[in-house]
């Protein structure tokens, strides 16, 4: 067993272990449902220190058989991508426990059904970035809508079975149309190289113009659902107001990036004539997200929809960077994958805290929160300024390597993407202004501050995004190279410098 699989069995054996303790002992159940992510966390660890960076290729392989007559095998491995977004999985997941340790509290099914919901889709999270057999990556997909269906409808808030119920509808119909693109690919690996669903091999076939068109549509819409992008998206409001706040980040911190990771990693690589043909519309959409998510979260009053409409913003800037199909921007958009994971969970598990002490989720009741609660009020101020790409936060770097990734290509592109970050000034200081400055809105006086558990959770989040702002090499080590791969599998290289006159 490799190092990868052990990573992806220990939360789904803790999910397990789980049933053995009892389930009046709610406390406990915490407690070792925390142990478990924490331990996860560890071997996660272990695993980037075992990663060589300097490597080609997948690493930490392993592949057997699973059903023989159709060629499909559990096979997985990760590169730089692949690694960097399961360690956003396995570092978020412990902060979530603890930063909602009373979320399931009050739910539908019991404390215990939580957690173990929560750590299977940890598992799944970690396995769906490592499959490289694409129908393994399939049923993953398919499956991890289950844990997410069950955590927004059985433990939301609001309107949590619409909320669910939409999720699960549009996430199904993206998964049919990757279904039909997946029976067609393998049709063709049958007739060209004997029917296999391996990755690599997958790349090698000769796909007609028509056909390959129609196959990256299958797999792209179902990215674009998942992400969302626009005009894919509209599942997304509704759960983020309806999701506990641990949900929510997972959700949009992690989940959500399959979406992205899945264009780079099946769209690009197994279609690259498609790719190119589609580009252009894509790159409009991602444009359409940008400015479209922006201007929607500047007239947000609830601040959870708030979070769920600047996420959708983004993601046009994630994708632009996907499809600008240079170094820079791919590396930027796999970078602002990470960044906009830990700037999202730092805004969900606040504004968590936020909504929970003030039994209301609107902006406007949150006037003056510095004067009574400045802990939280910077933690806030600081997940705001990651969001708006401050210099010296974590999403700077990213967003500026897909900026100047997509100007040496697409140069009116980035043009309209910049405008993105006006917008994105005017939606975090007006949220910022009216939620921690003016004078104190009457119900807040007596709010509380963090206690001790609840700086313990955001700390390391916090720290982050400051690190990551000033430090974003080691990361980047990891992601370039495979970025490199990437591009030059798929045929393309960075636009050569124009001569000067």
């Amino acid at each position: 067993m490799s190092l990868l699989t052990l990573l992806e069995l220990t939360p789904l054996l803790g999910a397990v272990l789980l049933y053995a303790v009892p389930r009046q002992n709610a406390k406990l159940i915490k407690q070792v449902a925390f142990g478990l992510s924490v331990v996860t966390l560890v071997v996660s660890g272990l695993m980037a220190y075992r990663f060589k960076t300097n490597a080609t290729g997948m690493q930490f392989v392993e592949s057997h058989s699973w059903i023989s007559n159709f060629g499909i095998r559990y096979a997985v491995g990760i590169d730089g991508m692949a690694l960097v977004l399961i360690l956003l999985t396995t570092i978020l997941t412990p902060i979530v426990f603890l930063a909602g340790w009373n979320e399931a509290d009050n739910g539908r099914w019991s404390v215990r059904t939580f957690y173990v919901l929560m750590l299977v889709l940890e598992s799944s999270m970690i396995a769906v970035f490592a499959a490289t057999d694409v129908f393994l990556f399939y049923v993953i997909f398919e499956a991890m809508l289950i844990p997410v269906y069950l955590l927004i409808g059985g433990y939301g808030r609001g309107e949590r079975s619409q909320a669910a119920m939409k999720f699960l509808l549009y996430s199904l119909f993206g998964g049919l149309l990757m279904l039909a693109s997946l029976i067609g690919i393998y049709i063709i690996s049958t007739n060209q190289i004997g029917g296999t669903f391996d990755l690599a091999k997958l790349a090698t076939l000769q796909i007609d113009s028509g056909t390959e068109n129609f196959l990256f549509l299958g797999f792209f819409i179902a990215f674009a659902i998942k992400a969302p992008l626009w005009p894919f998206h509209t599942w997304l409001p509704g759960a983020a107001k309806s999701a506990t706040p641990a949900t929510s980040v997972l959700l949009l911190g992690v989940l959500d990036k399959v979406g992205t990771y899945g264009m780079i990693r099946f769209c690009i690589t197994l279609f690259p004539h498609a790719t190119k043909t589609f580009t252009p519309l894509i790159i409009v959409l991602a444009i359409i997200s940008i400015l479209y998510g922006a201007f929607l979260a500047i007239g947000q009053r609830d601040i959870n929809g708030l979070i769920a409409f600047t996420s959708i913003s983004h993601f046009g800037f994630i994708v632009l960077g996907i499809f600008a199909m240079t170094s820079q921007g791919l590396s930027g958009a796999t970078l602002y994958m990470v960044n906009h994971g830990f700037s999202t969970a730092a805004l969900f598990i606040v504004a968590g805290w936020m909504v929970a002490r003030r039994n209301s989720s609107q902006i406007e009741d949150f006037g003056g929160l510095q004067r009574v609660t400045p802990v939280m009020a910077w933690c806030f101020f600081i997940a705001g300024m990651s969001a708006l790409a401050l210099p010296g936060i974590s999403s700077f770097v990213s967003e500026f390597l897909v900026l100047v990734g997509t100007f040496t290509r697409y140069p009116v592109a980035a043009i309209f993407g910049t405008t993105g970050i006006v917008l994105a000034a005017l939606y975090v200081l007006i949220t910022v202004q009216r939620s921690l400055h003016g004078p104190t809105t009457a119900g807040n006086e007596e709010l509380k501050d963090l206690n001790l558990r609840e700086k313990i959770a955001i700390a390391p989040v916090i720290a982050i995004l400051i690190l990551m702002g000033f430090f974003p090499k080691p990361i980047l080590n990891w992601i370039n190279p495979s970025s490199q791969q990437t591009m030059q599998a798929a045929g393309y290289s960075d636009p050569l410098p124009k001569a000067g006159k």
